[in-house]
């Protein structure tokens, strides 16, 4: 499925309609180049997961991993730091891949390797100032 986004609150609105079909367990994987929406998407979904505020849903680039409390807990990570898989700890994202939570990760296309074989992967390009193209596929 395609969607283009017009606007920041385009973006946001079709990150809640992703957000209607997640549940426990879904790990959604976002590719995109800086400044293609990744987290203004993720916003959308925090939203349509119920989190209170979307305002301090933002970018965990230098923590990696941000939880927030919603119908599901939501996982957020960002992987755009890592320079190397060797770094990461395999354990600690299986237990967010395999968890109660929806996983959402922005640059996952880094860590591709040890993603679950089931999840979502959303690629996000920019073809206009505000204009976003915004991809959507299950893969299984």
């Amino acid at each position: 499925m395609v969607r283009i986004s017009r606007s920041i609150e385009d973006t946001i609105g079709i990150g809640e309609g992703i957000a209607k079909a997640l549940k426990a367990g879904d790990v959604v994987a976002l590719i995109g180049n800086l400044g293609s929406g990744k987290t203004v998407l993720t916003k959308g979904i925090a939203k349509g997961l119920g989190v209170k505020n979307i305002n301090y849903v933002n970018s965990p680039t230098f923590v990696i991993i941000k939880e927030y409390i919603a119908r599901v807990p939501l996982y957020h990570l960002d992987v755009y730091r890592l320079n190397e898989l060797a770094t990461l700890d395999a354990e600690t994202y299986e237990e967010y891949f395999y968890g109660d939570g929806v996983t959402v990760i922005e640059w996952a296309d880094k860590i591709r390797k040890i993603l679950p074989k089931k999840y979502i992967e959303i690629r996000l390009s920019v073809i206009g100032e505000c204009e976003r193209k915004i991809e959507i596929k299950k893969n299984k």
